[in-house]
């Protein structure tokens, strides 16, 4: 049985990003590490954005940059000027491909193909199995996320950010490729938070997807049949779908953080790496994972690795609304860009924000609404 001092168990966004930052900082040559992995990680299967004032070390793997976006609901629509910000756009396949061919060159980085069917901490090390083999470690990394911990419990609302994208060539000139559609709220709330997001690639090319932030998934044709409903209304009358995604991010503010342990640590979505309140996983898990190298080159102990904010607050006190009337995401989000600072709001989602700047974002949104989550979110941790 093989030993390890490191084992990343999954290898999705967070776990690549932390083990491709270790190789990059030189510290970690005399370290084995063991990738575990059912997924090869061979197909375009997802697309990550995310705002950025400077070019990042995943610029390489940025296929489209926009200046501006747009905010759209049935009432309104609003350009926003994203400067000194841009909108980036990474194509997953352009991710692994630059992560993998600079990871597996190192000699100390082992990558198996194999679903992991156990994880098991013992008093001097981690015992890790797969369908076929065993292994031993120092440090796990999982990044497998189990909904059954937050679904066990009510403390901590669980909506899900789901969606399915086509990426669709139009027969003419239809789309700005100069500005995406951040969010399109016209499309019927049916009860719930929905919109549309559109990435224009060029003047005929763009992926649009149909996004809920609610707590059932709906069947596949009927996110289907409102794409094909908003491509009518943008007047498209021949297209072709090029490529397909979906893709189901849960939302919650449930304390993942407490399973961490001296030796092992959950990362990415089962780490709570996720942005609570909008799904955005990208600029999170770059930031964490920086966090978390540097963390492995001070401290031994993983339990005290992750850091409560003001922010995990307020996103819970978002969840709290939406989980009880999930129809008013629209006027929330709404009130936000509707003469809100676009790039102080950017600042606020991406955590960096001081509390006066807090209170100038929150004062747009509706006051009773938070006034009174703020109050349900107090009781219910006193209980």
């Amino acid at each position: 049985m093989k030993h390890y001092d490191y084992i990343f168990t999954g290898t999705g966004l967070a776990a690549l990003m932390t083990v491709y930052k270790m190789v990059l900082s030189g510290k970690f040559e005399d370290k084995t590490i063991l990738l575990l992995d059912e997924n090869p990680k061979k197909n375009n299967d997802r697309t990550w954005c995310f705002w950025e004032e400077n070019p990042t070390i995943w610029e390489e793997s940025v296929s489209k940059k926009w200046d501006s976006a747009l905010f759209v609901n049935e009432e309104f629509s609003r350009d926003l000027d994203l400067h000194p910000y841009q909108y980036n756009m990474i194509q997953g396949l352009d991710f692994y491909k630059q992560v993998f061919e600079h990871i597996l060159k190192e000699t100390n980085i082992t990558f198996v193909i194999e679903k992991v069917t156990e994880i098991n901490e013992l008093q001097n090390h981690v015992y890790v199995a797969s369908e076929t083999e065993s292994f031993t470690c120092d440090t796990v990394f999982n990044s497998i996320f189990d909904k059954q911990d937050v679904l066990k419990q009510s403390r901590y609302p669980l909506l899900q950010q789901h969606f399915i994208g086509w990426r669709i060539q139009s027969n003419q000139v239809i789309f700005n490729p100069q500005q995406t559609t951040f969010m399109d709220f016209s499309v019927a709330q049916k009860g719930n938070t929905r919109f549309m997001y559109v990435l224009p690639l060029s003047e005929t090319e763009a992926l649009l997807e149909y996004t809920l932030f609610s707590h059932q998934l709906l069947k596949k044709e009927e996110y289907e049949t409102e794409i094909q409903n908003y491509i009518q209304k943008l007047g498209i009358p021949q297209y072709e779908i090029i490529e397909k995604e979906q893709g189901c991010i849960p939302m919650t503010c449930y304390p993942f953080w407490k399973k961490n342990t001296k030796r092992v640590l959950n990362i990415g979505t089962a780490g709570g790496w996720t942005k609570a309140s909008t799904g955005y996983t990208f600029k999170n898990s770059n930031k964490k994972s920086t966090q978390l190298v540097s963390f492995l080159l001070a401290e031994k102990d993983l339990s005290q690795f992750h850091k409560k904010n003001k922010f995990w607050f307020y996103d819970h006190l978002l969840l709290n609304i939406l989980d009880r009337k999930n129809e008013l995401g629209s006027s929330i989000f709404s009130s936000l860009f509707k003469k809100g600072d676009p790039n102080l709001i950017f600042k606020f989602l991406d955590e960096e924000t001081s509390l006066f700047e807090d209170i100038k974002v929150i004062l747009k949104c509706p006051k009773a609404l938070f006034i009174k989550a703020f109050f349900r979110v107090l009781f219910n941790f006193k209980k």
